[in-house]
């Protein structure tokens, strides 16, 4: 007799909640099994992204594939489970002397979810996607057979799982590479941008630099629209550091995390607290510009600092949506963007906005292309659905695209390309949502 493990799964917008099977196993036997006798599965790892992709009818929870399999120090590559979180990674590769080619705003996501997703960071413009240092991966597929998958080896697979979502098969472990550095600190020019023109000549100014992302206020209007703040940064040399940091230029001494104990009431986030907190975190940079040495956790993850954050949204959740607008319409396409969300008063508490490279053609179903692509988090209210729609036309005349990892609400005709992995056997409920709507 079948058990069941009905229980309730949401993502880490907490939006939206369902009730679903989830099965979480460690043996490639059993998952064979739970793959075999299910016919819409969907694999999901440490449950951080915010849209509805490792949502389904059955989710295989990769949370006990959860063991490093080999680390070769000398050439810096990992082999590792799938539900091996970055952080696990950093842990033991940053006191070695490496860290990671490419991550993304948290460290706190699996390393078969960065593939699946196929994530970016603060230097796509530099040093392209997760996938460009993946060696290669375990996947099983909808008949339970186990294939290797590389650039050479079942190279139709490995393309189409980089930024597939999930839909290819499981990822049981993956082999990658990581890059050398002296220590675990970054240095960082912070420059504040008064605004469209001033932040995008910035990031122009910037390209030579390994990382660069901006903090930027979605609620001004006016000469004052763009209003922002330019973060770049490169590893700090151990010559670089000042004395307090270079005894151990490698190690980060264990700091307090906060944590959120309860969901904020609804009222609590408004167009007024969240035009404050812009406010406030623009004018806390006194001068124009600051320089200084910080650690990489600061500088990559400054939001894992406070444990359940999301919880700051309330109850209802909370979107992040994220688009890529071609270089060459950016700055009109994120003008028309922002005077959008300005004139909704949905205004979004966070807002980054970053340079993306040429994409790589071959990881066809990544997200990544050459232009300037911004991720704003919006709290669910009555009101969101309209501006997702306003914001969906306004990428789609600009020839841009959705990032799959974050969308649950978007149409299919803006995320056609999901289709390129259309399987029979893994289904997430983003994948039916998208395809229900054409």
């Amino acid at each position: 007799m079948k058990q069941n493990f009905i229980q309730k799964v949401t993502n880490w917008g907490n939006f939206p909640i369902v009730e679903k099977e989830m099965k979480s196993e460690d043996s490639f036997r059993k998952i064979k099994e739970f793959v075999l006798n299910n016919n819409e599965v969907i694999a999901r790892g440490n449950g951080r992204c915010y849209g509805d992709a490792s949502l389904g009818e059955h989710i295989f929870s990769t949370k006990k594939l959860n063991k490093f399999i080999s680390f070769d120090r000398l050439n810096g590559i990992v082999e590792c489970e799938s539900g091996v979180l970055l952080s696990d990674v950093l842990e033991i590769s940053v006191p070695q002397g490496y860290f990671l080619y490419v991550t993304p705003g948290t460290k706190l996501i699996s390393v078969g979810g960065a593939i699946a997703s196929d994530v970016h960071g603060k230097n796509h413009h530099s040093e392209g996607c997760f996938s460009e240092y993946v060696l290669d991966f375990k996947l099983m597929t909808e008949n339970g057979d186990i294939i290797i998958c590389s650039k050479e080896e079942n190279s139709e697979k490995f393309y189409a799982t980089i930024g597939g979502m999930g839909l290819t098969g499981i990822i049981l472990s993956a082999r990658f590479k990581l890059k050398n550095i002296e220590t675990a600190y970054i240095r960082q020019e912070s420059i504040k941008a008064e605004n469209l023109d001033e932040i995008f000549r910035l990031f122009d100014e910037s390209e030579s630099w390994t990382y660069t992302v901006a903090w930027i206020d979605c609620l001004q209007k006016g000469k004052d629209i763009g209003r922002s703040i330019l973060m770049r940064g490169e590893h700090a040399f151990a010559h670089e550091l000042p004395q307090k940091f270079s005894k151990n230029p490698l190690r980060l001494k264990k700091k307090f995390s906060p944590t959120v104990p309860f969901y904020f009431p609804g009222f609590v986030l408004n167009a007024l607290t969240v035009k404050l907190f812009n406010l406030l975190y623009y004018k806390r940079q006194t001068k124009k510009e600051v320089k200084n040495i910080i650690d990489y956790e600061t500088y990559f993850y400054p939001l894992d600092a406070v444990n359940d954050w999301n919880k700051i949204y309330g109850k209802s959740g909370f979107i992040q949506y994220q688009m890529v607008i071609p270089k060459e319409n950016g700055k009109e396409g994120m003008k028309k963007i922002l005077e959008t969300i300005a004139n909704s008063g949905n205004g979004s508490f966070l807002a980054v906005l970053k340079l993306f490279g040429k994409n790589n053609p071959e990881a066809y179903n990544s997200f990544p292309i050459e232009g300037y692509t911004l991720a704003l988090d919006f709290k669910v209210n009555s009101k969101l659905k309209k501006l997702v729609e306003q914001l969906d036309q306004t990428v789609q005349e600009f020839r841009g695209r959705i990032y799959l990892t974050k969308d649950s609400m978007s149409k299919s005709s803006l995320t056609d390309y999901l289709k390129n992995v259309e399987s029979s056997k893994f289904v997430s409920l983003q994948h039916k949502r998208i395809l229900n709507n054409k």
